[in-house]
């Protein structure tokens, strides 16, 4: 196998013509490699700069997840802190965990935060939604946002063997009229659910109309813990 690892974007996108597999961080396609083949080429984001960045409204594809600190919104730093174990973070790379993954660990963080993903391909980069990216899985470049006024990440501690945890994830963001919203997504037995309310005067309004929308398809335990970690949101949220 040759791995290349480009340090400008026509070298990058040069590499997909010429069919390189991209790796993110190996720790999720090395296993199958080695029960089925090595691919011919393949592609390392480590040293593209644009896949590398990391600030309050982007988070590079490439950066491994121990990386991902208080430069970004309290959601995605607390859901990269959560994913595996420490060595796993050192490794695994944001876009592995959102293209590679089937846990997808960032995948309520990323939509909580309404975040548009920039995809590099032969022709160069254009911007998309996470539905693309998760349907398609193309190469994914970085993940863009606007900064919410404030945010939740919750994970319950999963047992071994068992499916994967439950996770409620939130951000509150002012919309272009001055009014705001709020952007919940939950992660039950593997399956994701997400809704947005534009704020209401009470909290307890804003959880009704969260609860009369998909994510009443929650079991009881689950809804319990959107209601009070969604509570704690909005109570610590200036000018509520």
């Amino acid at each position: 196998m040759i791995l290349r690892s480009p340090t400008s974007m026509s070298e990058a996108q040069e590499c997909m013509a010429e069919g390189a597999v991209p790796i993110g961080g190996a720790t999720l396609v090395w296993a199958t490699w080695q029960r089925d083949g090595f691919p011919a080429h393949a592609m390392s984001l480590r040293d593209l700069p644009e896949a590398n960045e990391i600030g309050p409204e982007n988070l590079g594809s490439a950066v491994v997840l121990n990386r991902v600190d208080e430069r970004v919104p309290e959601v995605l730093q607390k859901a990269a802190a959560g994913v595996g174990t420490g060595a796993v973070r050192r490794t695994a790379t944001v876009g592995g965990n959102l293209v590679g993954s089937t846990l997808r660990c960032l995948l309520p963080a990323a939509l909580v935060l309404n975040a548009h993903a920039l995809i590099l391909e032969p022709e160069g980069v254009h911007i998309t939604d996470l539905t693309e990216v998760l349907a398609k899985r193309p190469l994914l470049l970085s993940l863009v946002w606007r900064t919410p006024i404030a945010s939740l990440y919750h994970k319950e501690a999963g047992k071994a063997g068992g499916p994967p945890p439950l996770v409620v994830a939130g951000a509150l963001r002012r919309e272009d009229d001055g009014g705001r919203r709020l952007r919940i997504a939950v992660r039950e037995d593997g399956e994701f659910l997400c809704d947005s309310v534009r704020c209401h005067p009470t909290a307890e309004e804003d959880l009704r109309a969260l609860r009369n929308g998909c994510l009443g398809q929650l079991s009881n335990a689950s809804w319990e813990a959107v209601y009070e970690r969604v509570s704690e949101l909005l109570v610590r949220t200036p000018g509520r």
